[in-house]
C-alpha cells in the first residue's frame, strides 16, 4: 500500500477573488473545478502535477449548512483548512483505523465526472488540519485534478503544529514531507513549488 500527500485545501470566502488573488501574489494559477453538491461547495484546482492545491468555498449556504464538511467551510474563513493523502487501498486505511468510508463525485467544467471514496474527514478537519483524511481515486490516472502523474511533486511539504506521534499512527508510520512541531494542532503552512502558502 501507498501513501502520498494528494491536495492542501484552501478555504476562501469568494472563489473567484481568492483565486484571482493567489495568482497576482503568488504566482499560482487555478482552473475551475466543479460543484459539490451534497456539501453546498464548490472549487478552483491549481494543477500541480501528481497534486493540486485546491481552493474551496461555498457556493450554496443552505446545502453547506446540512453538511459536516460544508460547515466547516462555511466557518473557516480564507486560509490553509487542511490536507489529503492518496492511497492506493483506502480499504486497508479505513479497517486499521476504524473509519467510516464515504463516496463522493463532482463534474469538471467539461463534463466529465470525477469519482472518489473517503476516509478520516471528519476526524481529520476537527483536528484543525493537523491530520490528513485519505482519498482513493477513481478511473484512470489522467482523471486526476493534478494534471500529470508523471510530474514531480509540486507539493514540497505541509507544516503542521501538534502531536508528531499521534500523526505518526494516523499515517501507519508512511514517510511523508511532513514539518511537525509543538502547538496547537493545525496546518500552518504548505511549501506549493517555490512559494509558502500560509
Amino acid at each position: 500500500m501507498s501513501l502520498r500527500i494528494d491536495h492542501v485545501l484552501y478555504a476562501v470566502r469568494d472563489l473567484e477573488a481568492g483565486a484571482a488573488r493567489l495568482e497576482e501574489d503568488l504566482g499560482l494559477e487555478s482552473v475551475p473545478g466543479g460543484e459539490h453538491p451534497k456539501w453546498g461547495t464548490s472549487n478552483r484546482v491549481v494543477q500541480l502535477g501528481p497534486d493540486y492545491l485546491e481552493l474551496i468555498g461555498v457556493a450554496n449556504a443552505e446545502a453547506a449548512a446540512e453538511s459536516g464538511f460544508g460547515r466547516i467551510v462555511l466557518g473557516a474563513g480564507e486560509g490553509l483548512m487542511g490536507w489529503a493523502v492518496a492511497t492506493d487501498d483506502l480499504d486497508a486505511v479505513a479497517d486499521r483505523l476504524g473509519l467510516e468510508i464515504e463516496r463522493g463525485a463532482r463534474y469538471r467544467p467539461d463534463g466529465v465526472r470525477l469519482g472518489w471514496r473517503l476516509a478520516g474527514v471528519q476526524e481529520a478537519l476537527a483536528s484543525g488540519g493537523f491530520l490528513p483524511f485519505f482519498i482513493q481515486w477513481e478511473g484512470p490516472g489522467e482523471l486526476h485534478p493534478g494534471g500529470d502523474s508523471s510530474a514531480p511533486p509540486g507539493i514540497a511539504y505541509v507544516e503542521l503544529t501538534g502531536d508528531e506521534a499521534r500523526l505518526r499512527e494516523w499515517l501507519g508510520g508512511a514517510e511523508l514531507p511532513v514539518r511537525v512541531r509543538a502547538g496547537s494542532g493545525g496546518i500552518v503552512a504548505a511549501g506549493i513549488r517555490d512559494v509558502v502558502l500560509v
